[in-house]
């Protein structure tokens, strides 16, 4: 019988999974305009270089990129719960999450950036969201006729 032995995956493999991780990561900053996707890109960057860390501590035969890699995590942790209240704090003076709203933050004496094509304002009211009934709603008085 001709069996086939199946190699491990090497370097390479988790250096170029890291690097489309990475580029992933940059394509979809610099594309979106929303900042929650923002921020979750910028996540997928941090991954992309955390595996590349592993893999060439795995490879060296060291902890030393694994203990990077965990204070990488301690950071990134840190990072995402400052980012998302920094993002609520935000939409709630705002009430958009699009990028191209937050002109004031700017420095002063910088030009304000313009949209080529800028998105519609949109507001909770104009979608006509409302939650569903998780159970059972309250009663409701029956209703009497005084003839």
């Amino acid at each position: 019988m001709n069996q086939v032995m199946e190699l491990p995956p090497g370097l390479t493999h988790y250096l170029s999974l890291g690097a489309m991780l990475f580029v992933l990561g940059i394509v979809g900053f610099l594309t979106r305009r929303n900042m929650i996707l923002m921020f979750l890109n910028a996540e997928l960057m941090i991954q992309g270089v955390a595996l590349n860390f592993v893999a060439f501590a795995r490879h060296r035969g060291n902890l030393e990129g694994q203990g990077f890699v965990l204070f990488l995590l301690a950071v990134a942790a840190c990072e995402a719960a400052i980012a998302l209240a920094l993002i609520m704090v935000l939409y709630r003076t705002q009430h958009s999450l699009d990028v191209s709203v937050w002109q004031n933050l700017r420095e002063e004496g910088l030009d304000p950036v313009l949209d080529e094509e800028p998105l519609l304002p949109c507001s909770i009211e104009d979608k006509g969201t409302t939650l569903t009934v998780a159970g059972p709603g309250p009663q409701q008085p029956e209703e009497t006729s005084h003839v």
